[in-house]
């Protein structure tokens, strides 16, 4: 950059020469040797021209890498909660365009300053010396020219961000419409999704045709103000030549040197708005890199000791802000136990077994493993002992092996087949087209409910963790499935500690013991049968189930 930008000061050397040497005085010597300078001078020019473009390109695609790769590692450490609070769409759209905003900022930009400041110094230098006095005429009007580009520039930087959020819900909306076709195919809402992205597309257009109206000004506004500069040269300058105090080469030097300088100036101009719109997007990637995890490791934290004995709930509460979820709750899971929560929708059931692995923290009381404190043992090592499968199954577009392997990719393949074999998976993974290499597509969408439950069974039991949470795991099955998964469930139970949460009572009647929750807090626990002598509310859900299990079968028979 700053061998290309300095030999700008050469070029109105070189004009001089043409025009007095050559043209004036019809010097053949410098004839001769001058084409060769010039050709010097911008081959050099050339290839300064291509490292530096190559080179620029080169460390912002780098910076692109690097900031996407940061704001990923990132955002896979922050709670769950973070994740609430902020929609899906809006952080791709962080970490897709806003980091392309600081990528201009910081290499586009730098460079400029870099290259068109040098440039601006060596043309002012060679101006300065040809004509003090046309230079001075000149460089009155450049400072007036700051004042609108600097607050058109702040402007600039104020719709870009707010177009950035747009270009955030945006981007949710589409996932949306995408991932929810089928419920927006059958509700017969496409032209509302239809109508609701056009209207936030609306919106981003206004806030894009605003920056660019600001960024379209700045050009016009320098050069008019230039012009003006330019004017008044040529008038003082013209003068002076046709009265003989300068000679043409003089003259069209420092006109050389005006025009050469214009660019670099009007691209300084560009480069303090590009400034603004990185900043722009700068602002809104560090909100994330400066957002701390809420679960994280404490100082002075240890590896998780082989769990053997029990997991024990200390007093515990839960709420999200104000609102508590889960009242004083104190259970204790013995090791080999197999405990199942119950209750109706909202009670806090799976907001308990979260608690375990830490993907939220207690708000008061404790939780132990084997009497230590989860907080006070590494994350990755608590969790390294913890299988979950959960009622909403999540597959990655990948193959069926990878996603059984999930946790550790580098299993074998005996381990993977004999896992997909217990979960009772292995029979429809051959039938597929390529067996356990086939992609199950978006979030599974290749495979029925069934198929994609067993899977990510399959994959909890690859992981042969001591301690393993069933949150409603049967939930997609039909009836054969269910049968037949619940069997190996059962057999795997009998080595592991098991908390079940499970919506079908009839699931869970060979569990230990059955921990029914209301309103947040523990109100009975005991097996199936002493649950049902006590005619509580267990009894009342279970003749509730029952009743609709009834009711459902008649509905079949009449049909």
């Amino acid at each position: 950059m700053l061998g290309y930008s300095a030999t700008s000061g050469a070029i109105p050397f070189l004009v001089q020469s043409i025009f007095d040497d050559v043209f004036a005085r019809k010097d053949r010597e410098i004839l001769v040797y001058l084409p060769v300078v010039i050709v010097a001078v911008f081959g050099f020019r050339g290839l300064t021209n291509f490292g530096q473009t190559y080179f620029t390109d080169y460390v912002g695609l780098r910076i692109i890498n690097d900031i996407r790769n940061a704001l990923n590692r990132h955002l896979q450490y922050l709670s769950l909660s973070f994740f609430q609070r902020h929609p899906t769409g809006t952080l791709i759209s962080r970490v897709s365009s806003d980091v392309t905003l600081v990528r201009s900022a910081l290499t586009d930009s730098v460079a400029s300053l870099m290259r068109d400041t040098t440039s601006l110094i060596a043309l002012i230098a060679v101006a300065f010396a040809k004509d003090w006095v046309l230079a001075t005429i000149a460089f009155l009007v450049f400072p007036a020219s700051v004042l609108p580009v600097t607050r058109m520039s702040r402007r600039v930087k104020r719709f870009t961000k707010r177009g950035q959020v747009t270009t955030g819900t945006l981007t949710s909306l589409l996932q949306e419409s995408i991932q929810g076709n089928r419920i927006v195919k059958a509700f017969g809402m496409e032209k509302y999704e239809g109508e609701r992205f056009a209207h936030e597309n609306q919106r981003l257009f206004k806030q894009s045709i605003r920056a660019t109206r600001m960024r379209a000004l700045v050009t016009p506004a320098m050069e008019l103000l230039s012009s003006l500069a330019i004017g008044a040269v040529v008038w003082y300058g013209g003068s002076a030549v046709i009265e003989g105090g300068r000679t043409q080469g003089e003259f069209m030097a420092f006109m050389a040197a005006m025009f050469l300088m214009y660019q670099p100036f009007r691209q300084l101009a560009k480069t303090y708005t590009m400034l603004h719109q990185g900043m722009a997007g700068a602002e809104r990637i560090f909100e994330i890199l400066d957002t701390e995890p809420e679960i994280r490791d404490r100082p002075g934290a240890v590896p998780a000791p082989a769990f053997s004995r029990a997991i024990e709930f200390h007093n515990v509460s839960f709420g999200y802000g104000h609102r508590l979820v889960l009242k004083d709750i104190g259970l204790k899971i013995r090791a080999g136990e197999v405990v199942a929560l119950v209750g109706v929708s909202g009670v806090g059931k799976s907001t308990l077994a979260d608690l375990i692995p830490r993907f939220y923290d207690v708000t008061s009381g404790k939780i132990t493993i084997d009497d230590v404190d989860i907080r006070d043992v590494t994350v990755e090592s608590l969790r390294s002992q913890i299988g979950i499968v959960t009622q909403h199954t999540f597959l990655f577009n990948d193959t069926v092996k990878n996603n059984i392997a999930y946790g550790d990719p580098s299993q074998d393949m005996g381990r993977v087949v004999e896992a997909a074999k217990a979960a009772h998976a292995h029979d429809f993974i051959l039938a597929m087209p390529q067996g356990y290499d086939t992609m199950v597509g978006e979030m599974g969408m290749k495979l029925s409910g069934g198929q994609r439950q067993r899977l990510a069974i399959a994959r909890a039991l690859l992981k042969n963790a001591p301690i393993l949470i069933l949150d409603e795991a049967t939930s997609s099955l039909d009836a054969d499935s269910e049968r037949l998964v619940q069997e190996a469930l059962e057999r795997l139970m009998m080595k592991r500690t098991t908390l079940v949460i499970a919506h079908r009572l009839s699931t869970i009647r060979k569990a230990h013991r059955i921990v029914v929750v209301v309103g947040g807090s523990i109100v009975e626990e005991g097996t199936h049968e002493e649950l049902l002598a006590r005619k509580a509310e267990y009894s009342r859900l279970y003749t509730l189930q029952l009743l609709e299990g009834v009711g459902s079968a008649r509905g079949k028979t009449l049909h």
